[in-house]
């Protein structure tokens, strides 16, 4: 698999990059993992404040770059951010399973936007462009959604993801086996670390191997 990140994006947004990593992993119910959702959201409860949530750096970053593609992040927020306010609510994670409760604790904790999808359900190669009214989009547990002028990531077939929500025909299931993780940077900073926290969360909690990082390609 190639992934491309268009030079439409990278025309506005020249830091935008992702880091994709491929994994082999074993899906569980989400038993082993509570201990760690609670005590993250014991920690961002009290850490923050809504009003907190939208000056942590790499989240106000992230909105500056909605409103640069011309996008209202109040309006269309990013996952992460939509993640963050609803533990500073009290309202708590739904835990799902232990790989798409990795992936939002991940978010939580990057405080950047994560994509965890089914890697045998992606066709071809992965493109990522700003997301066009033309696009037919339709997010798990929210319908149709409008993805124009936001990253959406493309394969042959259809836009199966992008920074606001996933889509479900690349969700986990319980025949999930390997898994294609992004995560979107919309600047450089920290990457290395939130590489090296991805997979040791997956290795501790859902027996990742066969670990592979993705060449992400720039087209300039």
């Amino acid at each position: 698999m190639h992934v491309t990140i268009k030079n439409s994006l990278l025309k506005l947004l020249p830091d935008f990059d992702i880091i994709a990593l491929k994994m082999d992993v074993n899906l569980k119910d989400s038993e082993k993992i509570k201990p760690l959702v609670k005590s993250i959201e014991k920690e961002v409860m009290e850490e923050y404040s809504l009003a907190d949530v939208l000056n942590i750096p790499l989240i106000k970053e992230a909105r500056d770059a909605y409103k640069t593609l011309g996008k209202d992040p109040s309006r269309y927020r990013l996952a992460c951010e939509s993640l963050l306010r609803r533990l500073v609510k009290g309202k708590g994670l739904y835990l799902i399973n232990n790989i798409v409760d990795l992936g939002n604790i991940l978010s939580i904790k990057t405080n950047r936007s994560v994509a965890v999808l089914d890697y045998n359900k992606i066709e071809g190669d992965v493109e990522i462009r700003i997301g066009t009214e033309n696009d037919e989009y339709y997010g798990i547990g929210r319908g149709k959604i409008n993805v124009s002028d936001i990253p959406v990531y493309v394969d042959k077939a259809s836009p199966f993801g992008s920074t606001t929500s996933d889509t479900l025909r690349t969700a986990i299931t319980d025949e999930t086996k390997t898994i294609l993780l992004f995560i979107i940077c919309f600047s450089t900073t920290d990457m290395q670390e939130h590489e090296n926290l991805a997979k040791t969360l997956f290795q501790d909690y859902a027996d990742a191997r066969n670990i592979e990082r993705i060449n992400v390609r720039k087209e300039y």
